[in-house]
């Protein structure tokens, strides 16, 4: 499959804000990753580990400023990576509420 092709064929919500057709799965792999793991449905997933493989996965969500905790879990489990070694989970963003009673 040409990668035209694939990025074709992932659901068009995923890249509601961007022309799908100027998307690069190598440049933009971390987007890409992102996106699925974040809101895609499982042929999305599908997609993604056919293209890409789980480790690359893995690897790419390693690196993620962040994800949210769901997505952060599944690519935990699934890539057999403890939550530790991820960007997200370590540099998690504080947010403090300005009172509290």
């Amino acid at each position: 499959m040409s990668e035209r092709e694939y990025i074709q064929s992932f659901s068009d919500y995923l890249f509601w804000d961007v022309d799908k057709s100027a998307i690069d799965l190598e440049v933009n792999a971390p987007y890409v990753v992102r996106r699925v793991l974040e809101f895609g449905q499982f042929s999305d997933w599908n997609l993604l580990v056919q293209r890409y493989g789980i480790p690359r996965i893995g690897s790419i969500a390693q690196n993620l400023r962040t994800l949210e905790p769901k997505a952060l879990s599944f690519i935990s489990a699934v890539s057999s990576l403890p939550q530790e070694s991820f960007r997200c989970y370590t540099t998690k963003q504080y947010t403090e509420t300005h009172w509290s009673f």
